[in-house]
């Protein structure tokens, strides 16, 4: 869902904002240095092409002590990743996202309350360009319905990221040529 595209984003424009805060966390740190290295990297005429690898633990632990800030309605986020997949396992307030806007469309019965989120979606980049396929999106253990998925999106997340869909294309941040998810872990490697 726009979710997992909406982190990976952040995720990535954090590589070209540099840190907001001093990492608390051992792996956070780790990954801060290797944000630190793309970012320093892709200001260099001719960047080094030595891919950077990023574990799943790095990433988790770098978001759960705050380095990357969370949409509105996005509690937690955790990734795993598996040979061009990410899952995405997140607490999502829905009705922080829908602040301010009713409808008496029952559609909105299934985006109600806090509700735990797992989406599983192929990702990958190549040429500079991120490429983002939801797969499937479960609330609570039970799988929604592209029909409703598709209102979501169109309802609450487009109007504030136009990018965000089922299928998304964007330009990767910070040089970045290639991006592979692999088992437990992202590479990039910058041009």
């Amino acid at each position: 869902m726009s979710a997992l595209r909406t982190i990976a984003i952040f995720l990535l424009a954090s590589i070209c904002a540099g840190p907001q805060s001093s990492p608390q966390h051992r792996l956070a740190e780790y990954l801060q240095r290797k944000l630190n290295h793309i970012q320093e990297n892709a200001k260099l005429a001719h960047p080094d092409q030595k891919p950077t690898v990023m574990t799943e633990e790095e990433i988790n632990e770098y978001i759960a002590s705050g380095q990357v800030k969370l949409p509105r309605g996005l509690q937690r986020v955790t990734f795993q990743g598996q040979s061009g997949v990410v899952t995405a396992l997140a607490s999502i307030d829905f009705d922080e996202i829908r602040a301010g806007q009713h409808s008496s469309n029952p559609l909105f019965a299934i985006f109600s309350g806090t509700r735990n989120v797992r989406v599983e979606a192929e990702a990958s980049g190549a040429e500079g360009r991120g490429r983002v396929h939801v797969r499937s999106v479960t609330l609570d253990g039970a799988e929604v319905p592209p029909i409703a998925l598709e209102f979501l999106l169109g309802k609450y997340i487009t109007p504030k990221y136009p990018h965000v869909g089922m299928d998304s294309d964007f330009p990767l941040p910070g040089g970045i040529d290639v991006a592979t998810i692999g088992y437990h872990k992202l590479t990039v490697t910058q041009k």
